[in-house]
């Protein structure tokens, strides 16, 4: 096949699984987890390297940063065989008992952006793939780490976030903020509704594991608020999952 437009690449890799960083800077040392990676291309905010687990091919690339750039970069691996999608990134706590330097596991996302919206009307979930999600939280019990599995919120506007009384739809955004964290939503991050629903409506597998950065409601409340910006537990989880769901569809046993 061709190389596809935007991200450069044809079917020649062999990989059916990938681990999506938003950050072209972290795709380096994610790859660096795999065996023998190699850098394989590199287009637009789309950079890649190719390694292997458990003797299967794995890619990972960025998508850069929002939902445009992640359906791009999944129609096309997509359309190149991949079939297993696996975010990893960042994201800012809303519940309290989320704190700086836990993971979240995305089992759903709010579709407050504008991606998912062109695909199926906005009544249609966006969830992460059971066996992905499983995986996941798995991966992240083993490694002793701290992790909460629930609904984030997906947005466009990062300042409209963190800024929104400068906004003029401010009123609602306040008020819809609000709103999902009464529901008990755990984070705010930019990707994972456009993943979950690309994924759904193409009948890949996807899953999203997010380092917390902060968490802006906790700083309300005078609450500790620590930071991390070290992403190194999540692609630890991430590498880790993708492991664990090579063997199960290997069928191979999972160790203990």
């Amino acid at each position: 096949m061709e190389k596809l437009y935007h991200i450069q690449m044809d079917d020649s890799h062999g990989a059916k699984y990938v681990i999506l960083p938003g950050d072209p800077g972290r795709v380096e040392s994610i790859a660096a987890l795999l065996e023998q990676p190699r850098f394989y291309s590199r287009n637009r905010e789309y950079t890649a390297f190719l390694g292997s687990l458990e003797g299967e091919p794995v890619l990972v690339m960025s998508t850069g940063m929002g939902g445009p750039s992640t359906a791009i970069a999944v129609e096309e691996l997509y359309q190149t065989g991949v079939r297993t999608f696996l975010r990893v990134g960042t994201c800012g706590g809303m519940a309290t008992q989320v704190m700086g330097g836990d993971l979240v596991v995305a089992t759903g996302a709010i579709r407050m952006e504008g991606t998912s919206k062109e695909y199926v009307p906005v009544e249609f979930p966006a969830v992460a793939h059971l066996e992905v999600t499983n995986a996941l939280m798995e991966a992240a019990r083993r490694l002793g780490y701290t992790c909460h599995g629930g609904v984030v919120q997906c947005k466009d506007s990062f300042y409209g976030q963190h800024d929104p009384d400068r906004m003029p739809a401010g009123y609602e955004l306040n008020q819809k903020w609000d709103a999902w964290i009464k529901a008990g939503c755990l984070a705010s991050e930019m990707e994972s509704a456009a993943l979950f629903i690309v994924c759904q409506v193409l009948g890949a597998r996807a899953g999203c594991v997010l380092n917390v950065v902060w968490n802006q409601e906790r700083a309300k409340l005078g609450l500790p608020d620590p930071h991390c910006h070290d992403t190194g537990k999540a692609i630890a989880a991430a590498v880790e999952a993708i492991r664990l769901l090579i063997r199960q569809d290997q069928g191979a046993p999972r160790s203990r």
